[in-house]
């Protein structure tokens, strides 16, 4: 899928800890998705994985690109 994300995180003893919110870069007056669960979570060599259900009711797998800092949707799936 590799669409490019904005994702507001929570940040506890380190940085982008997991997602709070996040929103489609690519459309202008995209809605913002609030984070209910964080289902799951992995690591890869350079980038961390969060499956998480939404305020939509629909499952996002979040990944975070640490060499590039960026957030990028890997799969999606209708509730």
């Amino acid at each position: 899928m590799d669409i490019e994300l904005k994702v507001e995180c929570y940040s506890g003893y380190r940085a982008d800890e997991r997602p709070q919110r996040f929103a489609f870069r690519k459309t202008k007056g995209t809605p913002t998705y609030e984070v209910e669960e964080v289902l799951d979570q992995w690591y890869g060599a350079d980038y961390q994985c969060f499956r998480v259900r939404a305020n939509d009711g629909n499952i996002y797998v979040l990944r975070h690109q640490a060499s590039e800092d960026c957030w990028r949707l890997d799969s999606f799936r209708r509730a």
